[in-house]
């Protein structure tokens, strides 16, 4: 049995969860995300929680259990409290700006880098005095931030040598002697 699986979602008030054939749609205060599973798993939903149920042992059966139940999971979390991400821009020179949903970024290229941002996630940008510029995602669906904090990952990585790049606020870098560490 999946351990994810078999663990009960527990549902706030405030949230209310629909399931029309293979459609869940989970509707709370800061809004409603709708995801498709297997027509072949039950939910059942009783005193405030929710319980993801598999028809058979079959492995295909056994991959998905746990994957629909945490993905359920992430959605009650979302239209409940929400997710957010902050993103920190390491670099001389390095600043973001945000006009309405897109995403300014100069990142030590020779050229600005502009970033459209879905409308389901609010993006702000500030440059706090003495530190790094951070960048804030919020959002209700965990995927879509995930995504879009990749992507601007992605525009400038760290590197290992002075650690410049963007990288997630808490995120350690391992770092790298250069070639005069080796020169003694």
């Amino acid at each position: 049995m999946s351990r994810v699986g078999k663990k009960p979602i527990s549902i706030p008030s405030g949230v209310d969860i629909k399931v029309d054939r293979n459609l869940v749609t989970v509707k709370g205060p800061k809004g409603a995300l709708a995801q498709q599973i297997d027509s072949d798993f039950t939910l059942s939903q009783q005193d405030g929680t929710l319980l993801v149920e598999r028809p058979t042992e079959q492995k295909r059966h056994k991959a998905l259990h746990g994957l629909y139940r945490a993905l359920i999971n992430n959605m009650v979390v979302g239209v409940s409290q929400g997710y957010k991400k902050e993103l920190e821009l390491v670099g001389v020179g390095y600043k973001a700006a945000v006009q309405g949903n897109v995403l300014e970024l100069n990142v030590g290229y020779s050229h600005s880098i502009f970033l459209a941002v879905p409308d389901e996630i609010k993006v702000s940008a500030e440059t706090p005095k003495g530190k790094n510029p951070l960048v804030t995602l919020e959002g209700i669906d965990k995927q879509l931030i995930g995504q879009i904090a990749a992507k601007i990952k992605s525009i400038r990585k760290v590197e290992p040598y002075k650690g410049k790049g963007i990288r997630f606020v808490g995120e350690f870098v391992r770092r790298k002697a250069g070639k005069s560490a080796s020169k003694k």
